[in-house]
């Protein structure tokens, strides 16, 4: 949407040849469709994924020891930079390695931007050119690219850990700023949200006011509905199968355990094409062969019961999205301390009554930052749902990116709107239930 407000058509420029009477080439303006506009958006919309994590992360912490930090003369940076940075430094670096592997595994963003990429090559040697060899190999650096990453947020936090107890003590008063201070805060603060939300939804909501007419329908709300119990259903399935990984690690902190789990998490940065395919191999491969046996035996067509269903892109959204629940149910249940589970279990509480009545209560912050970022993901994952889905069975970010590669920028107004709405609402809801916590 960026590029529909900023490019030579765009308003913002058009405004500025119409007030100044400029021509083309009458004047210069930064190319929106290149490597440094393709990065500038990313940082815009990434951004909430290390904001959020740091913010639980924050929030959680015990206020007694910042108490205990003021109570011996540190200053209110003394603080932060001594105390609470470093205790929410793995949340941080979660946060930052999400990021990261997201840009790594786009493919919309720089496909559109024409900016080349591992995922813009593996799709069109792959799909373009049908040199499958070749997409294997760009798959396999980009993999390893993935486990460096992985890699380095494990060293970073090595063998630190940090526990809380769970009980909060007297909340911390909160620091005024004033002066130019405060402007300088309002301000950075304001920038994000502004360029990042506030203009390209301006701009969303005018084409969907423009198109509302021939767009808003019967079928755009089926399509809506399609899009959120999609989401919500992989969401569930993802931070389902986090709990179990997540849990086994701190029953059984032992290599095969640990190893699965980081194995388990290399999906996300992997291409949605490449997953896509990987994941529908194997199940068209079981439908072929359950086929097979139904013919041979019983003179009956089973059909695609697998490959043919929702169950394979749901599968798929868990795949690829399994890391971001992994992560924030590690940063949670690794801020609970062991004594506990020790104190349940003395208390006769089997492992499922510790993980149900001491981790889920305490963790909930956690877990619902998962399933919110899980959620979101799944509204704009697009390379998986353009090949898995079903025949006309549309989502909001298929139907955003189709018009948008057709240059039907106005028409991609009410989809790519739909998106924002429906990834703004869980936002407000975690924020009000974390900021109760608080309180």
């Amino acid at each position: 949407m960026a590029v529909g407000a900023l490019d030579y058509a765009g308003p913002l420029q058009t405004a500025l040849r119409e007030l100044f009477n400029w021509q083309h080439g009458d004047y210069w303006f930064p190319e929106i469709r290149s490597l440094g506009g393709a990065a500038v958006m990313f940082s815009l919309v990434l951004y909430p994924y290390v904001y959020m994590l740091a913010r639980v992360a924050f929030v959680e912490q015990p206020p007694v020891v910042d108490e205990a930090a003021r109570s011996l003369g540190a200053s209110a940076w003394r603080r932060f930079r001594s105390v609470a940075f470093p205790l929410a430094r793995p949340a941080i670096i979660t946060g930052l390695s999400l990021a990261l592997m997201e840009t790594v595994a786009d493919y919309g963003t720089v496909q559109y931007f024409g900016v080349a990429t591992f995922t813009t090559g593996v799709f069109r040697v792959w799909f373009g050119m049908g040199e499958e060899l070749v997409a294997m190999q760009l798959s396999a650096i980009l993999l390893m690219i993935v486990v460096t990453l992985i890699l380095l947020e494990r060293w970073s936090r090595r063998k630190a850990q940090h526990f809380h107890s769970g009980r909060r003590a007297i909340k911390s008063p909160l620091l005024t700023l004033g002066g130019v201070k405060k402007w300088i805060a309002c301000f950075l603060c304001l920038m994000p949200i502004l360029l990042g939300f506030i203009l390209p939804t301006l701009q969303l909501a005018y084409w969907s006011v423009v198109t509302a007419e021939e767009s808003f329908n019967t079928d755009f709300l089926f399509l809506v509905m399609r899009s959120l119990s999609l989401a919500a259903g992989a969401a569930l399935l993802a931070l389902l199968l986090a709990l179990i990984i997540g849990y086994a690690q701190r029953l059984r902190p032992d290599m095969l355990v640990r190893t699965s789990a980081q194995i388990a998490v290399l999906g996300y940065a992997i291409p949605g094409v490449v997953i896509a395919v990987g994941v529908m191999l194997p199940f068209a491969w079981i439908d072929n062969r359950l086929d097979a046996i139904m013919r041979a035996q019983f003179d009956y067509s089973t059909g695609l019961m697998l490959s043919g269903t929702v169950f394979v892109l749901l599968f798929a959204y868990a795949v690829r999205f399994l890391a971001i629940s992994l992560h924030s149910v590690e940063n949670g249940l690794g801020r609970i301390t062991p004594s506990m589970d020790d104190a349940a279990r003395s208390l006769g509480q089997s492992p499922s009554g510790v993980l149900r009545r001491v981790h889920l209560p305490l963790l909930r912050g956690s877990l619902l930052t998962a399933l919110l970022l899980v959620f979101v993901d799944v509204l704009k994952e697009l390379p998986a749902t353009l090949i898995l889905r079903l025949f006309n069975f549309n989502t909001l970010a298929v139907r955003a990116f189709e018009m948008a590669s057709d240059e039907r920028l106005a028409d991609a107004g009410l989809p790519a709107l739909s998106i924002v709405v429906t990834g703004l609402l869980p936002v407000i809801l975690i924020s009000r239930m974390t900021s109760k916590d608080t309180s």
